[in-house]
């Protein structure tokens, strides 16, 4: 029983094609292409507004040359709140709960900021690594410790997303599973716990969606050093 509550994460299989291809791409499909006759409605006003707000959330603190960085991490912002939000959907696979697609998105961005850095002002993303005013005897060791630091940078933004998304979803199947169980045998138990089951999932709603903005955020203020 134990290792059923596992199987949730594991990528299905049609005729030996990995679905999770295909619940990637998916998100894409709730965006609208826009076209030179197309008419606004409120869904599109709606998500014109989202994406406005959230460039400029994450745009605010950099200057000028990191907004060029702004229709990547808004779209990285969506997609992963996308996929997030439709992971709670019942019979739906949640793609940002396996560990090696989080740092699949994670390395290439991070390694990126900090090359970034590396190219356009080499002095001063390298002398995060040795705060000013740091005794002579300490200067290895915290020189070990800052690189240390900074290489774990996109682990722990893997782990972070992969932890809470995996926390969450097994909270909500085995808070089920009970409902389901006890609902035969103790109803009035059993609709507590359905009620606890609902404000769970509310609760990972909110998740989803901080999680998401967490990861891009963090990557921002990752740029926001080196430039």
């Amino acid at each position: 029983m134990s290792l059923s509550f596992f199987d949730q994460f594991m990528s299905p299989y049609l005729l030996g094609i990995p679905l999770i291809l295909i619940s990637l791409l998916f998100p894409a499909l709730l965006l609208p292409s826009p076209h030179n006759r197309w008419i606004t409605n409120r869904i599109s006003t709606l998500q014109s507004w989202f994406i406005y707000t959230i460039t400029k959330q994450l745009m605010t603190p950099l200057n000028k040359k990191g907004h060029k960085w702004a229709l990547i991490l808004s779209s990285l912002m969506i997609f992963l709140l996308s996929i997030n939000l439709l992971g709670l959907l019942p019979y739906t696979f949640t793609p940002t709960t396996q560990l090696s697609m989080n740092l699949a998105l994670a390395f290439p961005l991070w390694l990126a900021t900090l090359l970034t850095g590396l190219r356009n002002q080499p002095s001063a993303s390298l002398g995060h690594l040795l705060p000013e005013g740091t005794p002579t005897p300490l200067i290895p060791a915290l020189i070990m410790i800052e690189t240390t630091s900074l290489l774990i940078r996109p682990l722990a933004l893997g782990v972070r997303l992969t932890a809470n998304l995996t926390a969450g979803h097994l909270l909500i199947q085995l808070i089920s599973t009970a409902t389901a169980v006890l609902f035969s045998i103790m109803p009035a138990i059993s609709i507590l716990t359905a009620c606890v089951l609902l404000l769970l999932t509310i609760l990972e709603v909110a998740v989803a969606m901080i999680q998401a903005y967490v990861f891009v955020l963090l990557l921002s203020l990752y740029l926001q050093e080196n430039i």
